[in-house]
């Protein structure tokens, strides 16, 4: 049973900083790309981030320069450093992974359950 578990959210101040952890874990064979998601109350979700398997990064606009996307292969983890933090910033960050269980021969799409991130003075 696959299980993609994010942590690290919270308050912080405007110009703070956050880093988020996502772990994967349970029967993995390969990992592919992870993507970092947010939702804003009353907004869609958005991709902010995504790191691929061979580690190129991607940032949407907003987040580029204040956002760091990394990965750790050996710890089926990726992070998503923020600095510079704004109001805008706020909302439930959600990590999404591709990865190919044990026994299966395609990727599959997994979600974690979200973080709150809240950036407020």
């Amino acid at each position: 049973q696959v299980q993609v578990v994010e942590s690290g959210g919270g308050l912080v101040q405007p110009g703070g900083s956050l880093r988020l952890s996502c772990a994967v874990s349970g029967g993995i064979f390969s990992i592919g790309a992870f993507d970092w998601y947010r939702q804003a109350p009353g907004q869609q979700r958005e991709l902010v981030a995504m790191i691929s398997a061979s580690g190129s990064t991607n940032y949407v606009a907003s987040v580029q320069g204040r956002f760091t996307v990394s990965r750790d292969s050996a710890k089926n983890t990726t992070y998503l450093q923020m600095n510079s933090l704004k109001p805008e910033d706020t909302a439930v960050y959600y990590c999404n992974v591709n990865l190919q269980q044990l026994g299966d021969t395609y990727f599959r799409s997994y979600w974690g359950q979200g973080t709150q991130v809240t950036v407020s003075p």
